[in-house]
């Protein structure tokens, strides 16, 4: 059986570069994307963690030359743990794979990199303590190199360290340090040539030196880098002379007015960089970007160009009113603004060229804005932004994420540093304890283009159902029927109204018709109408996928006296738009896009999957992913079930074409959930039909076993703690009325035992019309015809519980129908010739419904492996399995990965004996918050057919 997806594909381009929202392709320092473990637990102390050199903590400054990477260990944003030390990755080559390499197999996430090689400031890797020597840190904040000499912004030692070549053991003393006069002592706080106070950016290039001596509100260049201790700058900028540190008064930081900038003063810049030409400065306090297109050779030289501002005068973080277009008006007409866009930045911490682009980490803004030429014009827009989805939000601080989703693949939290090696662009995600890295490449996968491969894209329905007073009442003349429909928090006007008024010997036929016309007729921007004449009902589906569908609001009036019928809505909004674009491990999904592949190509059913089919190979956090199908607009593939301990995975695709290239897309984030299952249907028009199969060709029935049993239990001092209850109780099956089955509970028995027992008892009577089972999902019992055939429906199965000594039972039986139901023909599909009946059992196909139990089924879930597992397995008890069929509850009897498929999970589902007929009858199934979309079974109740 094909379970290929519905074709949905975005329009997407194939220039290599980076695109909105892409995810990293890799990350270093954590064990995951998204553990922000901080490091290895003292034994000792469970307050206390060891530092090692896998796991980074509040990662701050980076660098890259020469086939290094140095990573400042240590922040001033308060990110713990700071361990005061540079971290050095002493062979990037060997340490990051590259776009279309295949990352080394055999992790949990082969696209998590380390560990360091070397490290600065500490003796080994397991220390992190401060101190103040040649070989010691105090929160350092940055780190430089030219290829050759490193320097390390010692922030709280109020100094700058240098090495005149790259280290080459662990706590290698530095050779320089500027600020102090030697490496032990520390001045008093100064303003001077050869002082600094808590600097945080650091600079080589072409010879000369740069500091960002951030607390003085200046910038710092020597036109050689320093062989002395406690050199002079010899310019100074920010600051109209070396013996000044200007700053906002008090009053004036608390009016908020911000109108003490200017085109030559700077307030707590953080880092200074330059391409050789230009200087770029990340002037933090003014929240703003200063470019020089010279390097500075006079004092309080003025600036050229300004980023984030309207002009140099402004310091307003996210100045959006000033520098935004207007995204609409408010009820007074006034214009209204984005919180941010292409052009506002908010407290920025870091700026880097690379070639003619230009990177900034916006880090109040949780952002890296990409310019891919570097500005001459002030106020520029960038023309990308990695960390969020758009320029407009900021759904890390915001709560746009929600819970752990903040931390994803393709989130940053105050990211404070940037470098590039040439092709990958290296970001510090402080408060995520991470570095994570950016490559660019194919725009071939839209943002949320890896989906579920059953549901796809879920829709928001709702009802408007015509019920007559009786069943042969005439429908009035002259009844005005209104139906209006718009968007929760819409506009005046954008509520639309349809009417339609009856007419003499009119039906509800009609009426479903008329009304469901004049709504698709008129483009409502909102709904598509669907007509259930079984049911005497339109159905409103949302033309926006998902959540968003769950925003349309509709309701249903008559003329006022009405009572001859009733039009009523299912409610005040349509519901049921979920995200089928966050995955549970070993969902089977979809990937859409275009460009993927040169061929169609599907692997043979009934087999494993391979890791590559049509020279296309799928990637999640770098572990290659079992493939089923390819195509140039779609991929089939599953989701490793090692994604279990994550929130969120980075999946890339690669393609070897006829022509010799290979190529990667960009990386994109796949949110991870523990379950979020998605039923298999066919056709394109939502709700679509399940693929459902009728579940026996025998009569069968269920009987719950509920209740509780619990023995006595006493305190030292002989008072009962634990009532003692069920213990003695006769339960009893009665089959035909009159052949009973019972058991006497007894101590140490639970539910299920005693459902056990009864199954043993009908079973060893030896019962002439039924055995008897065991449900997979919950205590119940399943009874089943001994012959195949309808004639055996309507046995009668009842029940019987007595207490001990006449007291009241606390065991309880519960049949689920009065009698045996609905053999069919096992595995025959539902439709609408051979349609289900209420009370019958169907099977229905799923994926998404994550980690099974037991044990022994967990080790038999394996990636792209056919299972051959125990039959008997379910969901792990926190998400059990709710159904709901035509607004009533489906018993669930069985929700299992099903023996001889890869992930596909079989749903036996025992329908409500009350249903009514409607061909097209609405099915979900729901695992805590998660709900799958909604498909569709025929049913016919045999009571209510003429």
């Amino acid at each position: 059986m094909k379970y290929f997806a519905l074709l949905l594909v975005a329009t997407v381009g194939y220039c290599q570069q980076f695109t909105n929202g892409q995810a990293a392709r890799l990350v270093i320092g954590q064990p995951s994307f998204t553990e922000e473990h901080p490091g290895f637990l003292n034994p000792e102390d469970p307050n206390d963690y060891f530092t090692s050199d896998a796991v980074l903590g509040g990662v701050s400054g980076l660098a890259y030359a020469n086939n290094r990477l140095y990573a400042v260990d240590s922040n001033r944003l308060s990110s713990e743990p700071i361990n005061n030390r540079v971290m050095v990755y002493t062979n990037v080559a060997g340490l990051v794979p590259g776009p279309t390499d295949t990352p080394v197999q055999g992790t949990r996430c082969p696209a998590c990199l380390g560990p360091a090689n070397l490290v600065m400031g500490q003796p080994d890797f397991t220390k992190a303590t401060f101190g103040r020597s040649s070989s010691e840190l105090r929160l350092p904040t940055a780190v430089a190199t030219d290829g050759v000499r490193v320097a390390v912004a010692d922030t709280n030692n109020n100094r700058v360290l240098i090495w005149n070549s790259p280290p080459a053991y662990n706590g290698q003393p530095a050779d320089v340090v500027i600020g102090q006069v030697d490496f032990t002592s520390i001045k008093p706080v100064s303003t001077d040539p050869a002082s600094l106070r808590g600097p945080q950016g650091v600079w080589f290039q072409n010879g000369k030196f740069f500091i960002a001596d951030t607390q003085n509100h200046r910038v710092l260049i020597y036109n050689s880098v320093p062989t002395q201790n406690n050199a002079s700058a010899d310019v100074v900028i920010g600051q109209p002379d070396f013996f000044t540190a200007k700053e906002p008064s008090a009053e004036q930081i608390l009016s908020g007015k911000f109108d003490y900038a200017t085109q030559n003063n700077l307030l707590n810049p953080v880092s200074v960089t330059s391409d050789g030409t230009r200087l770029f400065v990340a002037d933090l306090g003014h929240n703003r970007i200063m470019i020089w297109n010279s390097i500075p050779t006079s004092n309080a030289q003025a600036a050229d160009i300004v980023l984030g501002q309207p002009d140099f005068i402004s310091a307003v973080p996210n100045n959006a009113s000033k520098v935004c277009a207007s995204n609409g008006t408010d009820e007074d007409d006034n214009p209204t603004y984005p919180a941010r866009c292409a052009r506002t930045i908010n407290f920025p911490r870091y700026v880097l060229t690379h070639g003619n682009q230009l990177f900034v980490a916006d880090g109040g803004n949780d952002r890296v804005l990409v310019w891919n030429q570097i500005p001459t014009q002030n106020t520029a827009a960038a023309d990308i932004v990695l960390g969020q989805i758009n320029f407009e939000v900021n759904n890390t601080s915001e709560g746009g994420f929600a819970g752990a989703r903040a931390v994803a693949s393709d989130t940053l939290r105050a990211p404070t540093s940037l470098a590039h090696d040439g092709t990958n662009l290296y970001v510090s995600d402080t408060y995520n304890r991470r570095i994570l890295i950016f490559t660019p490449g194919l725009n071939a996968v839209p943002y949320s283009g890896v989906r579920n491969s059953a549901s796809l894209y879920t829709f928001a329905l709702g009802t408007i159902t015509f019920t007559p007073a009786t069943l042969d009442t005439e429908i009035p003349k002259d009844v005005e029927i209104t139906i209006k429909i718009g968007i929760m928090g819409g506009a005046e006007g954008t509520e639309k109204e349809y009417k339609y008024k009856t007419v003499e010997e009119d039906s509800f036929v009609n009426i479903v018709t008329k009304l469901a016309t004049d709504i698709n007729e008129s483009n409502n921007p909102y709904v598509v109408a669907l007509e259930n004449h079984s049911q005497r009902q339109i159905v409103l589906r949302a033309k926006a996928p998902e959540e968003q569908g769950n925003l349309v609001t509709y309701s249903s009036t008559l003329t006022e006296g009405t009572t001859a019928f009733a039009a009523t809505s299912g409610g005040a909004t349509l519901s049921g738009g979920r995200d089928a674009a966050s995955l549970a491990p070993g969902t089977l999904v979809s990937i859409m896009g275009q460009g993927f592949a040169e061929q169609t190509v599907a692997a043979p059913e009934g087999q494993n999957y391979p890791n590559e089919l049509g020279n296309v190979e799928v990637f999640f956090d770098g572990i290659r992913a079992p493939v089923m199908f390819v195509s140039p607009n779609q991929i089939n593939a599953q989701l490793s079930w090692a994604m279990r301990y994550t929130t969120s995975a980075s999946a890339v695709v690669r393609t070897r074409w006829s022509d010799g290239r290979v190529t990667s897309t960009a990386a994109i984030a796949v949110p991870v959930v523990p379950a979020n299952p998605g039923i298999y249907a066919s056709g394109t028009q939502e709700p679509r039909q399940a693929v459902a199969l009728h579940g026996s060709s025998y009569a069968t029935g269920t009987i719950s076993v509920d209740g509780s049993i619990t023995e006595e239990t006493k305190a030292a001092d002989g008072s009962i703690l634990t009532q003692e209850r069920g213990i003695g109780d006769i339960a009893t099956v009665i089959i035909a009325g009159s052949r009973r089955y019972s058991y006497t509970v007894v101590s140490g028995d639970t539910l299920q035992t005693v459902r056990d027992r009864l199954i043993e008892a009908i079973n060893n009577g030896n019962d002439p019309d039924v055995t008897a089972s065991a449900a997979g999902v919950f205590t119940r019992i399943r009874l089943t015809a001994r012959r195949p055939g309808p004639d055996m429906n309507g046995i009668a199965m009842g029940q019987e519980v007595t207490g001990k000594d006449g007291a009241e039972a606390s065991i309880i039986l519960s049949p689920l129908n009065t009698g045996l139901c609905c053999a069919n023909i096992e595995g025959a599909p539902v439709t609408t010739e051979n349609p289900a009946v209420p009370g019958e059992t169907i099977i229905v196909y799923a994926t998404g419904l994550g980690i099974v139990t037991p044990d022994e089924a967990q080790a038999a879930a394996v990636d792209g492996q056919i299972y051959r597992g125990p039959v008997n397995n379910q969901p792990l008890d926190d998400f059990f399995i709710y159904a709901n069929a035509g607004t009533k509850t489906a018993n669930t009897l069985f929700a299992r990965l099903k023996q001889g498929t890869v992930a596909l999970y079989e749903l036996v589902l025992e329908l409500n004996s009350e249903m009514p007929s409607d061909q097209f009858t609405p099915l979900f199934i729901a695992q805590d918050q998660w709900i799958s979309n909604i498909v569709t079974i025929p049913v016919v109740n045999p009571a209510t057919q003429p």
